[in-house]
């Protein structure tokens, strides 16, 4: 695989990954912007409501049209967060062009149907189309609705809200059910101008084509968003110290409690010289199959249905998810940071070191199997400044980690918040 990246204007990046392994090429184009809580839900719509269709293919029956003249090219957008920014996505897989029929060209076409999606939307009066707008802004309400649903995942939506209050990580990246359905087309058309003018833009290719022939693709199907560009957003994440820890008690009408338990990682992320040890320390204690919350507080304590542990690796958190018996809260909550304690202090085997390294290693070499998490890997490298590699300089410094390094990384790790889902009869505010 060869790397190519490169600056086409301020504020716009072209990264390549030229490879001849797999039998599709992904080309996606990503605008972040600061995730804020009065732009965060026009953000989420606008992707919606750009797929709905663009003036050459006015809806989706055209649009899908056109995809399936691509040899059945899947093409949608997404909406990311990446530590405190919102990043909205369109994502096209399409067959590279080597396996096409006749030698025929279809990095050129795919490119210009991603670029009339995202930047000519059909219009209406000078603005998105109402019934586009009102369609989607009620589909995503109902997808910020539909979040509590899943207690697994509500639990530590909640857990973030609480233990991140105030700070931008906090917001929700889908914004405001209400206002999802209240948006007004202009006001949203006002929203996507600006989203244009103001956000980074990455652009991503994987796949066998000459880097000169994608440059010249991209560019000529965004020219728009190359001229006259403001000063781009800068993203940072802004490192918080752990606070005074703090329990947060909710009462639900569930039959089985949720431990949500937040951490900071002491300033230890992605661009880090301790994330290598980070990582480790995280599949040893909750991150993989073999680790000491499975193991032991799960198979062993019988504590509870699920626990593992995962990682903010842009905003230096470190999760604990687990599903308890309401009366076990205390047990679950103190076994789970005595399982911490014992990292912090060096009570771990060579066995528990290693397999949790080849957990992390082959974690890592499987997102170098995939077109999606290669993508994803680059763009967030990418809007966070870093420089984007192939992955295996994080590798080996995995494979290097010591067990004194997984101590002194597990002993920066400190508690934050706890959060507790109980049953609607069992529930008081700690």
């Amino acid at each position: 695989m060869e790397q190519h990246w490169k600056k086409l204007a301020d504020g716009v990046e072209l990264m390549i990954n030229q490879t001849g392994k797999f039998k599709t090429g992904m080309l996606s184009a990503t605008l972040t912007v600061p995730l804020r809580q009065d732009t965060a839900t026009a953000v989420a719509l606008i992707p919606d409501v750009l797929y709905r269709g663009c003036r050459q293919y006015p809806d989706m029956e055209r649009l899908s049209a056109a995809t399936d003249a691509l040899y059945g090219a899947s093409l949608g957008p997404a909406v990311r967060q990446r530590g405190e920014s919102q990043c909205v996505s369109f994502l096209c897989s399409v067959i590279d062009d080597c396996y096409a029929l006749d030698g025929a060209a279809v990095l050129e076409p795919a490119a210009a149907l991603l670029g009339e999606v995202l930047l000519d939307p059909v219009k209406a009066d000078g603005a998105f189309r109402v019934d586009y707008v009102k369609g989607e802004g009620a589909n995503l309400a109902d997808r910020i609705r539909a979040r509590v649903n899943d207690k697994r995942g509500w639990s530590i939506f909640r857990l973030i809200q609480e233990m991140c209050a105030g700070e931008a990580y906090a917001v929700d990246k889908l914004g405001d059910a209400d206002e999802a359905l209240s948006m007004a087309p202009d006001r949203l058309w006002v929203d996507y101008q600006s989203l244009l003018e103001r956000a980074k833009v990455t652009f991503y290719y994987g796949g066998s084509a000459h880097p000169d022939r994608v440059e010249e693709a991209v560019c000529q199907a965004f020219m728009p968003l190359m001229a006259g560009r403001t000063a781009p957003v800068e993203c940072q994440v802004p490192a918080q110290p752990a606070g005074a820890v703090r329990t947060v008690t909710e009462g639900m009408d569930v039959t089985q409690g949720k431990l949500a338990m937040g951490f900071r990682t002491g300033g230890v992320t992605m661009g880090s010289p301790d994330y290598p040890a980070l990582v480790v320390c995280n599949a040893l204690y909750g991150g993989s199959v073999n680790s000491r919350l499975f193991l032991n507080v799960r198979e062993k304590m019988s504590l509870c249905y699920y626990a593992s542990s995962m990682l903010d690796k842009l905003k230096g958190l470190m999760v604990v998810s687990s599903g308890v018996e309401f009366d076990d809260f205390d047990r679950a909550q103190e076994a789970i940071l005595a399982q911490l304690d014992e990292i912090r202090q060096g009570q771990f085997t060579q066995d528990e070191l290693n397999a949790a390294v080849r957990s992390v290693v082959n974690g890592l070499r499987g997102r170098l199997d995939s077109q999606g998490q290669m993508e994803d890997d680059c763009v967030t490298k990418l809007i966070y400044g870093e420089a984007p590699d192939d992955g295996s300089a994080l590798i080996q410094a995995v494979e290097r980690v010591t067990a004194d390094q997984i101590a002194q990384a597990a002993q920066k790790i400190k508690l934050d918040t706890i959060y507790r889902l109980t049953g609607k009869e069992e529930a008081h505010h700690g």
